[in-house]
Order: structure tokens, then sequence, then C-alpha cells
């Protein structure tokens, strides 16, 4: 990604003090037991090591460790029974979920020669989950758990620690960079709208403001031709163009991506919302009319770039992007009611990951539903399953996400120049229709290939936000 972001994951363990002198074979068991537990977490996220915690002193320690680093998720083994003022002292002041780790060594008891060291040091693993889980609600904070097996391997929970650490990466992106507006939204897209201290409050995104006309000039210091030739040559490897393409028919358009990429790299821009309604005439229309897939180039690279203004749909983009490896922005297009499918997509910047084969630019007079002409692209999404995802408010500001989960099928699409899809639902297109407009959304959602409504929902619970699942 062009910025780079790290999640921070606090990691502890526990255990009851009063244990260790009784069965002093305990120290070295749990020591080993969590050097091995911390192995599980990727090595994509930060992790900030609590250790193991025995005492209310101790577990102040971690707390203070964890506020100092901002996690963004706290991750606890059950190493034993322990009593909860052991856990809570480390997250009492942190407004992240505590995923609790129930692991047991091993599958099952050699019950004749199990005695208590054995019992409370390889074979405990359910009785203290329930009363950390009991005092976390009484404390007001958000939780999961996760239980299984060390012996013989547990993909089933190294799947879901790596699928947390994927969801705390969200926050930490949200966190660490900014969002970039440029212009204002579509005028009437009142769906789109938004308070940016709002948006600052609730999901911790910063907003840059900028103006078109610093956006005219942001490639005029660019001049390194080996620089600007390698760009061209990214774009003609990443798109298919209309009749061909060279390296100097893209030559403006690479410095304009150049520009863009050292622009976001300098303001640690993560998001982009942006929409140009003015002439398209002189330096104006120049960028305007390559706009399109310069911003697909950065999407490509990560960075969540919107038309039409819509920061939400921004957002979407990212969790998808963050989660997924792609985020291509969508809305409602048609309905085939004769094969009871939905035809879902969007003109516009588009994500080459999400492209089943290399994506088409052409040039066309006229944009729909804007001034001006220029580049359209159109990427072509995987077939099979795929997540939809869209962000909305409520009267209050509060944010919700709505998402669903179809399949795309194959068959003839629209060839005018947008990325659309023939996604099949579960519960049949006109109620699939009917739901999702009952959620609220704007009129854009965020795709990507695959099934990916489990880590959203981890998402929202680390937002605290409330989802909407339309259809699985």
């Amino acid at each position: 990604m062009l910025v780079e972001t790290k999640a921070r994951i606090g990691v502890f363990s526990i255990a009851l003090g009063a244990y260790l002198p009784q069965f002093p074979s305990l120290v070295p068991e749990f020591e080993g037991q969590y050097a091995d537990f911390k192995k599980r977490i990727p090595d994509t996220v930060e992790l900030i090591d609590g250790g193991i915690v025995t005492t209310k002193e101790l577990a102040m320690q971690a707390g203070d460790k964890f506020r100092a680093a901002d996690v963004d998720l706290v991750i606890l083994q059950l190493l034993t029974y322990a009593t909860s003022y052991n856990m809570l002292p480390a997250v009492r002041d942190l407004d992240v979920p505590v995923v609790l780790v129930n692991l047991q060594k091993k599958k099952a008891p050699d019950y004749p020669n199990t005695d208590n060291a054995t019992w409370l040091g390889e074979l405990y693993a359910c009785g203290a989950v329930g009363e950390m889980v009991a005092d976390l609600e009484r404390a007001g904070k958000r939780h999961a758990v996760i239980t299984g097996v060390v012996e013989g391997g547990d993909p089933a929970v190294d799947a879901e620690i790596a699928d947390w650490c994927k969801a705390a990466q969200v926050r930490r992106r949200f966190r660490d960079t900014n969002l970039a507006q440029i212009g204002r939204p579509y005028p009437g897209m009142m769906d789109l709208y938004i308070d940016e201290t709002n948006l600052y409050h609730r999901m911790w995104l910063y907003t840059k403001q900028f103006d078109w006309e610093k956006m005219w000039a942001i490639a005029d210091d660019i001049t390194d031709e080996d620089v600007i030739r390698a760009k061209a040559q990214d774009i003609l490897n990443t798109f298919e163009i209309e009749g061909g393409g060279s390296i100097e028919e893209v030559w403006e358009m690479a410095k304009y991506v150049v520009a863009f990429e050292q622009w976001v790299k300098d303001e640690k821009i993560a998001f982009v919302a942006s929409h140009y309604d003015g002439f398209a005439q002189g330096k104006a229309g120049v960028l305007d009319s390559m706009l399109i897939p310069a911003f697909s180039m950065l999407i490509k690279d990560g960075v969540a770039c919107a038309v039409e203004g819509d920061i939400k749909v921004s957002m979407a983009m990212s969790i998808l992007k963050t989660i997924s490896g792609m985020g291509q922005l969508s809305e409602m297009y048609s309905i085939d009611f004769n094969e009871d499918f939905c035809i879902i997509g969007h003109s516009g910047s588009g994500d080459a990951c999400i492209s089943a084969k290399k994506p088409t630019m052409k040039i066309v007079p006229v944009f729909h539903g804007k001034t001006g002409g220029g580049y359209l692209t159109q990427f072509y999404p995987h077939l099979g399953p795929v997540t939809y995802l869209g962000i909305t408010q409520d009267k209050d500001g509060n944010f919700k996400f709505v998402v669903a989960e179809g399949v795309n099928e194959e068959g003839p699409i629209f060839t005018f120049g947008d990325t659309n899809m023939r996604t099949r639902f579960t519960c049949g297109a006109r109620e699939f229709n009917n739901r999702w407009a009952e959620a609220g959304p704007t009129h854009h959602m965020a795709a990507a290939s695959g099934r990916h409504i489990d880590t959203i929902l981890k998402v929202a619970k680390i937002f605290n936000v409330p989802v909407d699942i339309i259809t699985r």
C-alpha cells in the first residue's frame, strides 16, 4: 500500500497466582504456553506484550502498556482458571474489544494419570471464560470468545485470530491516515452529505480539504522522465486501452499518477472523496479527462478513491480493501426479472485487484452526469462469491454498516464502459432490493470478491457500530 499502517495488538495471558507456589511446575509450563501462543499472532501486526498476569498489580502494568501504545485490540490467553480481577485492570480504560482465547493444551485427559497440576496446566479450558465475559459485560466492554486446542494444531483458531488482526488493521488505518475531500459532493445527493467533525469523533477519521485549483497543478513539478516512463508502463500493464496504447499516449496521465502518489504519501492519505463540477477547460479539462484511470491506479495500491464526493463509500472501500485486498465502488443498476439477478456496478475509478481479466480503458466524448469527457475504465469482477458493504448514518449521526453476500454469475453485461456484475442473492433480486433499500444505505456501496461478512462483523465490533445483514 502507498501509505502503510500496522495494527497494534495488546496480548497477555492470565493465571491464578495462588496456584503457582502450590504447583511450581506450572511456572515453566505457562511460560512455554504463552511463548507458543504469541507465535500464533500474525507478524503483520505489532504485538504489545503485556506478559503473564497473575496479580492485580501485573494487570495494571499490562494496562499501562496497552494505553501507552494505543492498541487497536486486546487478545487474552486464558492459561487456566484465574479471577477476573487479573483481567479487568488491563482493559478497564481501553475502548477496544477483548478477544478471550480459550485454548486447552491437550485434546483429551489421560484420566487415571491426571493430577491437579496436569489438570490446571494442560486441561483447564472452560471455567474462567464465563466469569471474564460476565465482568466485561458489567464494565461495558466489547468481547469475543475463541475456544480450541493446541495439540495437533487448530486451524480454526488461527483463522479467527488472523481475522481479528485484519479487523484491527482497519481501525489503525482510520486512526493513522487522513481522508482527502477534493471539491464537494455531487449537488443534491444528500445521502452522501456528512459532518466531518462527527466523522472524526465516531470513526477516528480526519478530513483534509483540497481545492481543485491546487490539483490542476499537482504534476507541474514532475520532470523525472525515467520515473514517468516507468509509471506509464505500469498503466499499460494495468489497462487494455481500446485501439491500443503507447507510453507516449499515457505520458501525461503517468505524470499525474506519479504526482498523486507523492501527494498521498506526503499528506498520509488513504481515502479520497472527490467530485469536479466545473467547465473542464484548460488544465482543469486535462486532469478531469484522465482522473478516472489515475485514481484507479491509486486504488490498486490501497488508496480508496470514491467518485461523487462520497466519503462514506470511500470508508467502505477501504474496509474491504484492508480485509480482502480489493474494494470496488458499486451501486444498484438494474434487475433482470427474467433470470432473477441484480446488475450492480458503477462508472469511474475502480480496483484492478477485483478484475478477473485485464481492465479496459477507452475515451468517450461525454461523461454521464457530469461535464466533459475523457477516459472511462471498466473492470471485470471475478465470478463466484461477492460481498457488498454500505455505510450509512441515522438521524443522530450514528454510523451503521449494511452488508450482503451473493454470487456473481457468468453472462452478458453492459458494454458502455461501466463496471457491472450479475449478482444472484439467496433471497431473490426483488427481495434483496427491498431489504437493502429498507436498511437506509446511501446509493453507493463497496464490493469485494469472496465472503467477508464475518470479518466485517469484527470490524463493526471494534468500531462499536451496528450491522444490518441483508442476506448471506
